[in-house]
């Protein structure tokens, strides 16, 4: 069993965490936390497909230019290739779980920014 009380921990961001609950060669779950007022790297991935699913708040997840809000246990994929960036436009913070096969870690290619 793991949980992310258990699991290994890392900071990335301005104040963000992840936990890795499955990390395996051939797909990475993990668990992550963004405060208010943080964003990741607008960016792509030339292998990777990801799915996030949010666990609680309310996050924006950009997809090819095309922002979508998520609620609690909404989720949405990002195929091979697309540029992506999940961004908390809100004032509390968010929880979601995001799902890569194969694991996305060396594998993200920073993307110029879009009109959303």
């Amino acid at each position: 069993m793991i949980s992310k009380d258990s699991a290994e921990r890392y900071l990335w961001g301005s104040g963000c965490d992840g936990w890795h609950l499955v990390r395996r060669g051939n797909v990475s779950v993990i668990h992550e936390r963004m405060p208010p007022g943080t964003a990741e790297v607008r960016h792509y991935h030339q292998a990777a497909w990801q799915f996030f699913f949010v666990l609680s708040g309310t996050a924006t997840l950009e997809i090819a230019g095309k922002r979508e809000i998520l609620q609690p246990h909404q989720g949405a994929e990002v195929p091979v290739g697309i540029a992506h960036q999940m961004r908390n436009e809100s004032e509390s913070g968010i929880e979601f779980i995001v799902i890569s096969q194969p694991p996305s870690h060396g594998d993200r290619v920073l993307a110029e920014a879009e009109e959303a």
